[in-house]
């Protein structure tokens, strides 16, 4: 516990997150629009044994953004911290795809009903007991989390990247 403003009482930041949180941290990185950015970025992940576990571009003109989810959360968050490159995290809510004919439709008709807008989705290089996963932003994480959870879907936490059993 530290001191907050005015003297109160605050829990360090740091400590509020732990291996059981709920959500996914995604990486945002921001990188020149030249050959070989990329690979330079993957490259020195590897390096230090992170497992890309998803990957998308958004690209312009002059840079892009490479958005990451890799297994250790901990280890990426130093990792960046020491590099030079300019990153931003948010959260992403994971769920496992159901066994159902239209499993994203089942998804995303859970976060209709409660209107929750999903910004992007990708998939998780991520199998566990033979399902795939998907990673979402969406506007309401914890209400996100909530209705998924409530349906019957399986969340898939930063925990069980590091678990993974049928990594491909």
């Amino acid at each position: 516990m530290s001191k907050g403003f005015g003297g109160e009482s605050t829990t360090d930041p740091s400590t509020m997150r732990g291996r059981s949180w709920p959500c996914l941290r995604q990486f945002g990185v921001f990188l020149e629009n030249r050959v070989g950015s990329l690979h330079e970025l993957l490259r020195r992940l590897e390096r230090q044994d992170l497992r890309v576990m998803a990957l998308s571009i958004v690209d312009s003109i002059d840079f892009a953004v490479a958005r990451l989810v890799l297994d250790n959360v901990d280890r990426a968050t130093e990792l960046f911290q020491l590099s030079n490159f300019t990153v931003f995290e948010s959260d992403l809510v994971g769920v496992e795809l159901p066994d159902d004919p239209q499993p994203h439709v089942k998804i995303c008709q859970a976060l209709l009903e409660t209107e929750i807008n999903i910004h992007y989705t990708y998939p998780l290089l991520y199998r566990r007991k033979g399902r795939a996963a998907i990673a979402m932003h969406v506007d309401d994480v914890d209400l996100a989390l909530k209705t998924l959870t409530d349906k019957g879907l399986r969340i898939v936490a930063e925990n069980d990247l590091l678990q993974d059993d049928e990594y491909f």
